[in-house]
């Protein structure tokens, strides 16, 4: 995990593997600031979806004892949604590093859809080797 302090504050840039242990024990509020037609056509399992077009970082759910991190397609919008979310209410919040395409090629699972049959489907792929 990088830290970095903005006005005081602290934004965390999470990786792929972070990400999952979070969810997997519970830890993490995960958000999609993705639009809702990139979100339904694929995403990262329980994420919430709050569109960085409609995006107000008041609206958030700030549940106690879990930190809240967000992702995007690359880690752009979600670093601009963090700032955001810095300038206002929080004091601490995380991104995923290279959002969901860095996520994708870690070779985490995601929810994706069956071409066939437009259901949502379980998938992973191949991690991708680093170069």
């Amino acid at each position: 995990m990088q830290t970095e302090t903005i006005n005081g504050k602290v934004l965390e840039t999470w990786t792929p593997a972070e990400v999952r242990e979070g969810l997997e024990k519970g830890e993490i509020v995960l958000i999609d600031v993705r639009t809702p037609a990139e979100y339904m056509f694929e995403s990262i399992e329980d994420a919430l979806l709050a569109p960085l077009s409609h995006f107000r970082s008041k609206a958030l759910p700030a549940e106690l004892g879990k930190h809240v991190v967000l992702y995007c397609g690359s880690g752009i919008r979600s670093r601009k949604a963090s700032e955001q979310c810095l300038a206002s209410k929080f004091e601490k919040i995380a991104h995923l590093e290279g959002g969901f395409a860095n996520w994708k090629a870690s070779g985490a699972p995601y929810l994706g859809t069956n071409m066939g049959t437009g259901a949502p489907e379980r998938m992973a792929q191949t991690p991708v080797a680093a170069t």
